[in-house]
């Protein structure tokens, strides 16, 4: 009997769980995730989801939480209505921070200087195509040594 079956049907589960967990951050970003939730609603440990998470995207869950908040602000700043300390609250963050510091990482410039430059950058742009072209690249030269998305 060959032991492919069983180890299949083990990493097929393995890549639900995850799926599953990617899904729930695209949903919930706004939401106070943080991994060890994460892990305990998959019934596994915060650090096997990170292991394997990374595996599977190249970034970890937390990082991965953290892109897509910073893709979500830069849209909101885009639209110029709200200030950076309301996106940041908006998009799940709870210290400006924190916020700020990421979002200067994956985006190259602060928040404040995105919301006044963004906009003039995408004027006139269909929404999806603006999406597109801004969204978020890691900087290979942060200090966390992170793998670049997609």
């Amino acid at each position: 009997m060959s032991t492919s079956g069983p180890v299949t049907r083990e990493r097929l589960a393995d890549l639900a769980r995850l799926r599953r967990v990617r899904d729930r951050i695209d949903r919930e970003y706004a939401e106070p995730l943080n991994v060890e939730a994460l892990a305990r609603a998959e019934h596994v440990s915060a650090g096997h989801l990170s292991r394997q998470f990374k595996q599977a995207y190249g970034e970890s869950p937390y990082s991965y939480l953290m892109t897509r908040r910073v893709e979500r602000a830069m849209a909101l700043l885009r639209r110029g209505d709200l200030s950076v300390t309301e996106v940041c609250f908006a998009v799940g963050c709870s210290s400006l921070g924190t916020f700020s510091t990421r979002f200067a990482e994956l985006v190259g410039v602060p928040p404040s200087v995105y919301r006044t430059e963004g906009a003039v950058v995408t004027e006139g742009m269909p929404a999806c195509l603006a999406k597109q072209i801004t969204r978020p690249v890691r900087n290979p030269s942060s200090r966390n040594r992170e793998a670049p998305t997609r």
